[in-house]
């Protein structure tokens, strides 16, 4: 089902979102582990990004476990990002994995940099399922260019805004627009970030590939590592609520962001370039799903007193 849509600091966190409707000493309620696939059975679950790479095979396993899937994707291109954005027919083909698994999806076209459209799309999806559990904020770009040389002073900002705005800030609008339903529903829930390795560890300036790869490079580090500060301030004011926020930090995944022709272009003129990504173990890339696995544990209730986490699914990059 397509429904086409327009396009602080942890102390104050807290006292936004504190509300003591508990009596004290009683404990949260939470359900019982289930068997295998239904670990989520009856959930629903919002899911940005959703369109293909990451985002479409969280869709699909999450479904698999019996989820409800709300999908968000801008499905056009970002200004000053080369790399080819989704497209209408990308976000037709999860809708099409998650019907396949016998669950509804509902999609909405636009934009994460929009805090109007994500909360439309959360009051769409309470009148719509009653209910939302499960939130993961997927969305992100890498604005990498095969363009050799020096860049303007225009573009080298809009490279390092269009980065930040969409991969920070479109994951905070995406909690902040969330997170009021979660908590009048009182179910309790999960929260995810897609963080990176990036999220972790400091990367080398990429100065000697050309000022627009270096500035894209920047921009996703800086934003990455944002979401750690994020998820931990949401986590610490949202555990009286029994929601809980962590953050997934993969090495290099499979998808149509590091698997292109800008990558294999900029591989082929520096032979080196991204020697710096390789992993301890011997694969250089996960798929997708290896990410999606690591993410069930995270939402389900086999991780439902896992918050404020860092979890990384790297093949040992971190081993350093």
């Amino acid at each position: 089902m397509f429904v086409l849509q327009h396009g602080t600091v942890a102390a104050s966190l807290v006292e936004q979102y504190h509300q003591p409707t508990r009596r004290p000493g009683a404990r949260p309620r939470v359900s019982r582990v289930k068997g295998p696939m239904t670990l989520i059975k009856g959930k629903v679950a919002l899911i940005t990004g959703v369109a293909r790479g990451q985002g479409r095979a969280h869709a699909s396993r999450l479904a698999a476990e019996g989820a409800d899937v709300v999908g968000v994707d801008i499905c056009t291109q970002p200004d000053h990002v080369s790399i080819p954005g989704a497209t209408h027919e990308d976000l037709r083909e999860t809708e099409r994995l998650v019907s396949r698994a016998g669950q509804r999806f509902v999609a909405h076209v636009g934009d994460v940099r929009d805090f109007g459209f994500l909360r439309s799309v959360v009051d769409h999806t309470i009148a719509e399922f009653g209910r939302l559990d499960i939130v993961c904020a997927s969305a992100g770009v890498w604005a990498i260019s095969a363009a050799d040389g020096a860049v303007s002073d225009a573009e080298r900002a809009g490279v390092w805004e269009t980065t930040i705005a969409t991969n920070l800030m479109g994951a905070w609008n995406t909690l902040d627009a969330a997170i009021p339903a979660m908590i009048k529903a009182g179910n309790g829930g999960s929260i995810t970030l897609i963080g990176s390795v990036a999220s972790m560890s400091g990367q080398l300036p990429m100065d000697s590939l050309g000022s627009r790869v270096h500035a894209a490079q920047m921009g996703y580090v800086a934003s990455k590592h944002a979401l750690v500060g994020l998820m931990r301030s949401y986590a610490l004011a949202l555990a009286e609520h029994s929601i809980r926020v962590n953050c997934l930090a993969p090495t290099g995944v499979r998808t149509a962001m590091s698997q292109n022709e800008i990558v294999e272009a900029i591989g082929e003129r520096h032979p080196s370039a991204f020697d710096v990504f390789a992993n301890r173990m011997p694969i250089d890339v996960l798929e997708p799903e290896d990410v999606s696995s690591v993410l069930v544990h995270l939402v389900s209730d086999s991780g439902r007193f896992t918050t404020g986490v860092v979890l990384p699914v790297d093949g040992g990059f971190l081993l350093r």
